[in-house]
Protein backbone atom coordinates (compact mmCIF):
# COMPACT_ATOMS: atom_id res chain seq x y z
CA UNK A 1 0.00 0.00 0.00
CA UNK A 2 1.41 3.34 -1.06
CA UNK A 3 0.53 5.99 1.53
CA UNK A 4 1.59 9.02 -0.51
CA UNK A 5 -1.32 11.48 -0.87
CA UNK A 6 -3.68 9.18 1.04
CA UNK A 7 -6.02 11.08 3.34
CA UNK A 8 -5.57 9.53 6.78
CA UNK A 9 -7.83 10.29 9.72
CA UNK A 10 -6.19 9.73 13.11
CA UNK A 11 -8.17 9.83 16.35
CA UNK A 12 -6.41 10.21 19.68
CA UNK A 13 -3.72 12.10 17.77
CA UNK A 14 -2.63 14.42 20.58
CA UNK A 15 -0.10 12.08 22.24
CA UNK A 16 1.34 8.57 22.44
CA UNK A 17 0.82 6.19 19.54
CA UNK A 18 -1.51 8.60 17.71
CA UNK A 19 1.03 11.40 17.67
CA UNK A 20 3.91 9.09 16.73
CA UNK A 21 1.92 7.46 13.91
CA UNK A 22 0.91 10.88 12.57
CA UNK A 23 4.59 11.80 12.21
CA UNK A 24 5.36 8.53 10.40
CA UNK A 25 2.43 8.98 8.04
CA UNK A 26 3.65 12.52 7.32
CA UNK A 27 7.06 11.12 6.41
CA UNK A 28 5.26 8.83 3.92
CA UNK A 29 3.64 11.84 2.25
CA UNK A 30 0.13 11.18 3.50
CA UNK A 31 -2.40 13.99 4.05
CA UNK A 32 -3.56 14.09 7.65
CA UNK A 33 -6.79 14.82 9.49
CA UNK A 34 -5.95 14.81 13.21
CA UNK A 35 -8.72 14.50 15.80
CA UNK A 36 -8.54 14.66 19.59
CA UNK A 37 -10.32 16.19 22.55
CA UNK A 38 -7.36 18.48 23.29
CA UNK A 39 -7.43 20.89 20.37
CA UNK A 40 -4.48 22.96 21.62
CA UNK A 41 -2.22 19.89 21.57
CA UNK A 42 -3.17 18.69 18.08
CA UNK A 43 -2.84 22.25 16.78
CA UNK A 44 0.81 22.22 17.92
CA UNK A 45 1.40 18.82 16.29
CA UNK A 46 -0.28 20.01 13.09
CA UNK A 47 1.95 23.08 12.97
CA UNK A 48 5.05 20.87 13.21
CA UNK A 49 3.85 18.49 10.50
CA UNK A 50 2.74 21.21 8.09
CA UNK A 51 6.40 21.50 7.09
CA UNK A 52 6.10 17.99 5.60
CA UNK A 53 2.52 17.63 4.40
CA UNK A 54 -1.00 19.05 4.49
CA UNK A 55 -2.58 18.73 7.92
CA UNK A 56 -5.96 19.64 9.38
CA UNK A 57 -6.80 19.43 13.09
CA UNK A 58 -10.22 18.90 14.65
CA UNK A 59 -11.50 18.90 18.21
CA UNK A 60 -13.52 15.73 18.62
CA UNK A 61 -14.85 13.69 21.52
CA UNK A 62 -15.23 10.23 19.98
CA UNK A 63 -17.88 9.30 22.56
CA UNK A 64 -20.22 11.98 21.18
CA UNK A 65 -21.82 10.67 17.97
CA UNK A 66 -23.14 14.09 16.91
CA UNK A 67 -19.66 15.57 17.27
CA UNK A 68 -18.17 12.67 15.31
CA UNK A 69 -20.69 13.23 12.50
CA UNK A 70 -19.94 16.96 12.37
CA UNK A 71 -16.17 16.41 12.32
CA UNK A 72 -16.44 13.80 9.56
CA UNK A 73 -18.54 16.14 7.44
CA UNK A 74 -15.94 18.88 7.90
CA UNK A 75 -13.09 16.51 7.03
CA UNK A 76 -14.83 15.69 3.74
CA UNK A 77 -15.22 19.42 3.02
CA UNK A 78 -11.55 20.09 3.83
CA UNK A 79 -9.93 16.94 2.45
CA UNK A 80 -12.46 15.51 0.00
CA UNK A 81 -12.58 12.05 1.57
CA UNK A 82 -10.90 9.67 4.00
CA UNK A 83 -8.82 6.80 2.60
CA UNK A 84 -7.57 5.34 5.89
CA UNK A 85 -9.09 5.75 9.35
CA UNK A 86 -6.62 5.11 12.17
CA UNK A 87 -8.95 4.82 15.18
CA UNK A 88 -6.74 5.08 18.20
CA UNK A 89 -8.59 6.92 20.99
CA UNK A 90 -8.36 5.05 24.27
CA UNK A 91 -8.48 5.40 28.05
CA UNK A 92 -7.56 3.16 30.96
CA UNK A 93 -8.30 3.24 34.69
CA UNK A 94 -7.20 0.98 37.51
CA UNK A 95 -10.28 -1.06 38.29
CA UNK A 96 -9.54 -3.22 41.30
CA UNK A 97 -12.29 -4.05 43.76
CA UNK A 98 -11.17 -1.31 46.14
CA UNK A 99 -11.30 1.30 43.37
CA UNK A 100 -14.40 -0.17 41.70
CA UNK A 101 -16.31 2.58 39.95
CA UNK A 102 -19.00 2.06 37.32
CA UNK A 103 -18.46 5.61 36.06
CA UNK A 104 -14.91 4.64 35.08
CA UNK A 105 -16.24 1.50 33.44
CA UNK A 106 -18.63 3.57 31.34
CA UNK A 107 -15.87 6.02 30.36
CA UNK A 108 -13.65 3.10 29.35
CA UNK A 109 -16.26 1.40 27.17
CA UNK A 110 -17.58 4.68 25.75
CA UNK A 111 -14.09 5.59 24.50
CA UNK A 112 -12.48 2.25 23.71
CA UNK A 113 -15.51 0.57 22.14
CA UNK A 114 -18.22 3.11 21.29
CA UNK A 115 -15.62 5.67 20.16
CA UNK A 116 -14.45 3.12 17.61
CA UNK A 117 -17.99 2.24 16.58
CA UNK A 118 -19.11 5.88 16.29
CA UNK A 119 -16.45 6.71 13.71
CA UNK A 120 -17.01 3.47 11.83
CA UNK A 121 -20.72 4.29 11.59
CA UNK A 122 -20.01 7.53 9.72
CA UNK A 123 -17.25 6.02 7.57
CA UNK A 124 -19.04 2.87 6.38
CA UNK A 125 -21.56 4.36 3.92
CA UNK A 126 -18.78 6.05 1.92
CA UNK A 127 -16.35 3.12 2.14
CA UNK A 128 -19.01 0.63 1.06
CA UNK A 129 -20.35 2.74 -1.80
CA UNK A 130 -16.84 3.42 -3.11
CA UNK A 131 -15.72 -0.17 -2.43
CA UNK A 132 -12.51 1.22 -1.04
CA UNK A 133 -11.06 2.21 2.31
CA UNK A 134 -9.04 0.99 5.27
CA UNK A 135 -10.15 0.90 8.91
CA UNK A 136 -7.33 0.50 11.43
CA UNK A 137 -8.57 -0.13 14.95
CA UNK A 138 -6.13 0.01 17.86
CA UNK A 139 -6.87 -2.68 20.44
CA UNK A 140 -4.32 -4.28 22.80
CA UNK A 141 -2.68 -7.57 23.68
CA UNK A 142 -4.53 -7.10 26.97
CA UNK A 143 -7.63 -8.35 25.14
CA UNK A 144 -6.50 -11.94 25.74
CA UNK A 145 -7.57 -12.48 29.39
CA UNK A 146 -8.97 -10.70 32.42
CA UNK A 147 -5.90 -9.34 34.17
CA UNK A 148 -6.36 -8.20 37.80
CA UNK A 149 -7.21 -4.52 38.33
CA UNK A 150 -7.52 -4.07 34.56
CA UNK A 151 -10.92 -5.66 34.09
CA UNK A 152 -12.60 -2.66 32.45
CA UNK A 153 -9.69 -2.11 30.08
CA UNK A 154 -9.21 -5.78 29.16
CA UNK A 155 -12.92 -6.29 28.58
CA UNK A 156 -13.19 -3.16 26.42
CA UNK A 157 -10.24 -4.20 24.28
CA UNK A 158 -11.60 -7.75 23.93
CA UNK A 159 -14.87 -6.23 22.71
CA UNK A 160 -12.98 -4.02 20.25
CA UNK A 161 -10.93 -6.92 18.86
CA UNK A 162 -13.95 -9.18 18.40
CA UNK A 163 -15.95 -6.39 16.76
CA UNK A 164 -13.12 -5.63 14.32
CA UNK A 165 -12.82 -9.31 13.45
CA UNK A 166 -16.53 -9.50 12.64
CA UNK A 167 -16.31 -6.29 10.61
CA UNK A 168 -13.33 -7.61 8.64
CA UNK A 169 -15.34 -10.60 7.44
CA UNK A 170 -18.40 -8.56 6.47
CA UNK A 171 -16.47 -5.87 4.61
CA UNK A 172 -14.25 -8.17 2.58
CA UNK A 173 -16.72 -8.36 -0.37
CA UNK A 174 -16.69 -4.55 -0.50
CA UNK A 175 -12.89 -4.30 -0.75
CA UNK A 176 -12.76 -2.45 2.58
CA UNK A 177 -9.83 -3.61 4.67
CA UNK A 178 -9.99 -3.87 8.46
CA UNK A 179 -6.72 -4.00 10.38
CA UNK A 180 -6.50 -4.76 14.11
CA UNK A 181 -3.49 -3.35 15.96
CA UNK A 182 -2.67 -5.13 19.24
CA UNK A 183 0.32 -3.49 20.94
CA UNK A 184 1.97 -4.62 24.14
CA UNK A 185 3.25 -1.99 26.56
CA UNK A 186 3.97 1.32 24.84
CA UNK A 187 5.25 4.33 26.77
CA UNK A 188 2.36 6.80 26.66
CA UNK A 189 0.62 9.11 29.15
CA UNK A 190 -1.78 6.21 29.77
CA UNK A 191 0.91 3.65 30.69
CA UNK A 192 2.92 6.24 32.63
CA UNK A 193 0.30 5.82 35.39
CA UNK A 194 1.04 2.09 35.79
CA UNK A 195 2.84 1.19 39.00
CA UNK A 196 3.81 -2.33 37.96
CA UNK A 197 6.72 -3.55 35.86
CA UNK A 198 5.93 -3.53 32.13
CA UNK A 199 8.13 -5.98 30.20
CA UNK A 200 9.40 -4.93 26.78
CA UNK A 201 8.09 -1.38 27.28
CA UNK A 202 8.40 0.30 23.88
CA UNK A 203 8.80 3.92 22.88
CA UNK A 204 5.87 5.20 20.78
CA UNK A 205 8.17 6.01 17.87
CA UNK A 206 9.28 2.37 17.61
CA UNK A 207 5.67 1.20 17.88
CA UNK A 208 4.70 3.62 15.11
CA UNK A 209 7.49 2.28 12.89
CA UNK A 210 6.11 -1.24 13.25
CA UNK A 211 2.50 -0.18 12.74
CA UNK A 212 3.09 1.90 9.60
CA UNK A 213 5.36 -0.77 8.08
CA UNK A 214 2.71 -3.46 8.60
CA UNK A 215 -0.13 -1.26 7.35
CA UNK A 216 1.82 -0.77 4.12
CA UNK A 217 1.99 -4.58 3.86
CA UNK A 218 -1.79 -4.67 4.38
CA UNK A 219 -1.55 -7.06 7.31
CA UNK A 220 -4.94 -7.85 8.85
CA UNK A 221 -3.49 -8.13 12.35
CA UNK A 222 -0.53 -6.23 13.73
CA UNK A 223 0.69 -7.40 17.14
CA UNK A 224 3.93 -6.69 18.94
CA UNK A 225 6.37 -7.19 20.57
CA UNK A 226 6.81 -10.84 19.59
CA UNK A 227 7.67 -12.05 23.10
CA UNK A 228 4.47 -10.70 24.66
CA UNK A 229 2.41 -11.75 21.67
CA UNK A 230 3.59 -15.33 22.14
CA UNK A 231 3.05 -15.11 25.91
CA UNK A 232 -0.59 -14.03 25.58
CA UNK A 233 -1.23 -16.82 23.07
CA UNK A 234 0.01 -19.24 25.71
CA UNK A 235 -2.14 -17.61 28.38
CA UNK A 236 -5.21 -18.15 26.21
CA UNK A 237 -4.74 -21.91 26.07
CA UNK A 238 -3.51 -22.74 29.58
CA UNK A 239 -6.14 -24.01 32.05
CA UNK A 240 -8.18 -21.28 33.69
CA UNK A 241 -7.09 -22.41 37.14
CA UNK A 242 -3.42 -22.02 36.21
CA UNK A 243 -4.01 -18.56 34.74
CA UNK A 244 -5.88 -17.47 37.86
CA UNK A 245 -3.06 -18.75 40.09
CA UNK A 246 -0.39 -16.92 38.06
CA UNK A 247 -2.43 -13.74 37.80
CA UNK A 248 -3.14 -13.63 41.53
CA UNK A 249 0.55 -13.36 42.43
CA UNK A 250 1.84 -9.96 43.46
CA UNK A 251 3.02 -7.95 40.43
CA UNK A 252 6.65 -6.83 40.25
CA UNK A 253 6.78 -3.15 41.29
CA UNK A 254 7.85 -0.67 38.67
CA UNK A 255 11.34 0.68 39.22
Amino acid sequence: MNLKNKVILITGASSGIGEAVAKKFADEGALLALAARRKDMIDKIAQQLELKTRVAAYKCDVTNLDEVRNVYRQIKVDCGKVDIAFLNSGVSFRSGIKEFDSVKAKQTFDTNVMGLINFIEVLLPDFISEKNGVIVGVSSLADSRGFPKSGFYCASKAAASIFLESLRIELKPYNVKVITVRPGFVKTPMTDKNEFFMPFLMEPEKAADIIVKEIKKEKSRIQFPLAISLAVRLLRIIPDSLFEYLASREPIPRK
